[in-house]
C-alpha cells in the first residue's frame, strides 16, 4: 500500500485541509509531521465546518488513527481546547483515535509571551509571526532545553527540565524588560495539563512502522507552505521548521524509503500572509477581486492575505525541493469571470532573466515578475467533478500550469466541498 506526503507548495493557505480530508477516506493513519497551531485549515463536510490548527485532518473521520509526530511543537492547552470544540461538534476523540509522540516538544505560555514581546520590540524588520510561541519552542528544542511530552510523566525530570529552561528564559526576559517566570506556577500548570494529555502519549515512530509493515496506508500532513520552509523559504520571513516533504520522515520517525508519493497542494493563484517578498503581488482591482472571491483571510489569525497571479517559477522550485510527484490544484473557481489571466513565468533582476527565486534577500526584493497572458473564461467552474464540466479555457489554463511547473495535476478542486474534486491520478494507487 502506498504512503503519501501532502505539502503546501506555495506560502500556505493552499487548501490542504480539504485535500487531506478527501485523501483521508483512503488512508488508515493520518500523521502530522511539523509546525504548531500557528496555521489553520478549514474542512467542510456535508455542510458542517470544522476548523483545525493542530489536530490532523483525519480526526473528523471515524475509524482512522490520527498522529501528532515529534516534528510538531505542541501547545497542550490549545490541544485540549481544540479537542473540546470538536467533541462539541460530535467528533469522537480517544487514545485509540489520537496519539501524540512522546518526544514532541511542548509550547509553554512563556514561549508565546517571548514571541509577542520580540515582535513588538523589533524595529528593524518584523517577521510577521502569529505570536503563538512556535518559534521560541523550536529554539528551545535545538537548544536542548525543551520540555517534551514524556517529561510530564515524571515530576523529578520535569523539575530539572523547567530549571534548565528558566536559566535561559529569565536572562532573556530580563533583557526585554519582562518579569521573571514564576517557577512553581509553571510547574503547577504543567502538572495539571499533563494529567489531560499523557493518555494520548505513545511511541509514534514504532506505531507508524508497525502500521506500515502491516500494510496500512499512511497519509503524512504538513502545515504552512514550502515557501515558508526554514531552509528553502523566503528567509527570514519563514516559519521555524522544515516544511518540505523530507521532514515527513524525521518528523514522525519513519524512514524516507517508506514514502511512495508526494502530493503538492497548489492554489490557482498566489497568496501570502505577513511580511516578506512577493514578486507577483497585486495591489490593484484584480488583487482585490482575488481576495474577496477567495475569502482570503487567515483561519487562525483572521489576517487579510496578500494576493497575486499564479507564480509558476516558485511552484516549479518547490516541486523540485519536495520531490513532488503530482499536484492538487485548488480554488480554480476563484478565477471564473476574468477576461485575461496572467502567469508569472520568470523574473527580471537587474536586467537579467531569472528562472528561480534567488536566495539573497536583497535580490528577492528586486525581482520583478515576467508575465504570460492567457485567455480567461466566463463560465462557472464551481462544483465541477469531471473535465467535461470545465470550460475549454480553464482546461488550457491547467495544462499550461502543468507545463510551466514541470509537474502533472493529480487532483483538481473546484469548491470547498470535498466531493467537488476531479481525480486524475490517485496518489494511493499510483
Amino acid at each position: 500500500m502506498a504512503n503519501v506526503v501532502v505539502v503546501g507548495a506555495q506560502w500556505g493557505d493552499e487548501g490542504k485541509g480539504k485535500i487531506v480530508d478527501w485523501l483521508s477516506e483512503r488512508a488508515d493513519v493520518i500523521a502530522r509531521f511539523q509546525g504548531g497551531h500557528n496555521a489553520g485549515h478549514t474542512l467542510v463536510i456535508d455542510g458542517e465546518v470544522f476548523k483545525l490548527s493542530i489536530l490532523p485532518s483525519g480526526i473528523v473521520r471515524s475509524g482512522k488513527l490520527s498522529v501528532i509526530g515529534n516534528g510538531v511543537v505542541l501547545d497542550p492547552w490549545h490541544l485540549i481546547t481544540e479537542i473540546d470544540q470538536l467533541r462539541a461538534q460530535g467528533v469522537t476523540i480517544t487514545p485509540e483515535t489520537l496519539m501524540i509522540a512522546e518526544n514532541t516538544t511542548l509550547i509553554l505560555p512563556v514561549h508565546g509571551e517571548l514571541d509577542r514581546a520580540r515582535e513588538a520590540q523589533n524595529s528593524v524588520a518584523k517577521i510577521g509571526t502569529t505570536g503563538r510561541g512556535v518559534g521560541p519552542a523550536y529554539e528551545d528544542k535545538v537548544g536542548r532545553r525543551a520540555i517534551r511530552v514524556a517529561d510530564l510523566a515524571d515530576d523529578a525530570t520535569l523539575q530539572v527540565r523547567v530549571d534548565r529552561a528558566l536559566v535561559h528564559h529569565n536572562a532573556l526576559r530580563n533583557g526585554l524588560g519582562l518579569n521573571a517566570i514564576d517557577r512553581n506556577a509553571l510547574l503547577d500548570q504543567l502538572r495539571e495539563i499533563g494529567s489531560k494529555i499523557l493518555e494520548y502519549a505513545a511511541p509514534v515512530w514504532k506505531v507508524l512502522n508497525d502500521q506500515r509493515k502491516s500494510g496500512k496506508r499512511i497519509l503524512f500532513e504538513g502545515a504552512q507552505g514550502s515557501l515558508l520552509d526554514i531552509d528553502f523559504g523566503t528567509y527570514p520571513f519563514v516559519t521555524s521548521s522544515n516544511v518540505i516533504a523530507g521532514q515527513a520522515a524525521t518528523g514522525t520517525g519513519i524512514g524516507p524509503g517508506s514514502i511512495d508519493f508526494v502530493l503538492g497542494i497548489v492554489k490557482a493563484y498566489t497568496t501570502r500572509v505577513g511580511e516578506g517578498p512577493f514578486p507577483a503581488e497585486l495591489e490593484d482591482a484584480d488583487g482585490q477581486m482575488l481576495g474577496e472571491r477567495g475569502h482570503e483571510f487567515g483561519t487562525v489569525t483572521g489576517r487579510k492575505r496578500r494576493c497575486g497571479w499564479f507564480d509558476a517559477v516558485l511552484v516549479r522550485q518547490t516541486c523540485a525541493t519536495s520531490g513532488v510527484n503530482g499536484i492538487a490544484f485548488t480554488k480554480l473557481d476563484v478565477l471564473d469571470g476574468f477576461d485575461t489571466l496572467k502567469i508569472c513565468v520568470g523574473y527580471e533582476l537587474d536586467g537579467e532573466r531569472m528562472d528561480y527565486l534567488p536566495i539573497a534577500a536583497d535580490h528577492q526584493a528586486r525581482c520583478k515578475p515576467i508575465y504570460e497572458e492567457i485567455d480567461g473564461w466566463s463560465e462557472s467552474t464551481e462544483g465541477a467533478r469531471s473535465w467535461a464540466d470545465l470550460p475549454a479555457n480553464a482546461i488550457k489554463y491547467v495544462r499550461r500550469v502543468e507545463e510551466l511547473i514541470e509537474c502533472p495535476v493529480a487532483l483538481l478542486s473546484t469548491s470547498p466541498e470535498r466531493e467537488d474534486t476531479i481525480l486524475v491520478r490517485d496518489p494511493f494507487n499510483d
